[in-house]
């Protein structure tokens, strides 16, 4: 599956996409925030594609000018979620290179990400989560419409092995379709 949007691709990762995802999975600004260690080498990278990055609705985010991976956003369901969702709900998760930041990228595409899981998946909620501190995270959820639901403190954190502040934000089928009654 393959998804578009005005500026990007998010389509299914390929191994060849290896040295671009190491490239900005290195940084330490990128996945010790979001709850994972930073790649130690390109080898890393291919087994993160080859696993975690082959689940169902993990799509790498690239440019559509020349289709280079330069981030992720995905949509774990139900019991496979960080949340232990019930089925027929999802959690959005996303996180792309640093030399991106600030381009308005990620939004977009975790707005189309909601738009296939409301109007292809049939999904009724959506949950986003990001650690204390991370206030970019926060806006990338506040700018597609989530809001805030609840916060879990003390939550040990395993790929970190270290103690998180999560906050969580929802966003319903109801809510989207009436914010996108309202940008028409």
């Amino acid at each position: 599956m393959e998804l578009t949007t005005e500026r990007l691709t998010l389509r299914p990762w390929e191994e060849s996409d290896a040295e671009s995802l190491y490239e900005y999975a290195k940084d330490e600004r990128i996945g010790p925030v979001a709850g994972w260690p930073a790649h130690s080498d390109v080898n890393e990278s291919l087994q993160v594609i080859r696993t975690v990055f082959s689940a169902p609705e993990t799509y790498a985010v690239c440019l559509r000018e020349d289709g280079r991976a330069i981030g992720c956003v995905g949509l774990t369901t139900g019991k496979m979620s960080n949340l232990d969702l019930p089925e027929g709900e999802g959690e959005i998760g996303y996180w792309i290179g640093v030399p991106f930041w600030g381009r308005g990228l990620i939004p977009e595409a975790v707005r189309e990400l909601i738009r296939r899981a409301f109007e292809d998946l049939g999904f009724e909620t959506l949950w986003c989560g990001y650690t204390e501190g991370n206030e970019k995270s926060r806006r990338v959820q506040e700018k597609c419409g989530f809001s805030y639901h609840h916060t879990n403190k003390d939550v040990y954190w395993k790929m970190m092995d270290d103690i998180r502040t999560e906050h969580i934000m929802r966003l319903t089928k109801e809510e989207w379709l009436s914010l996108r009654g309202k940008e028409r």
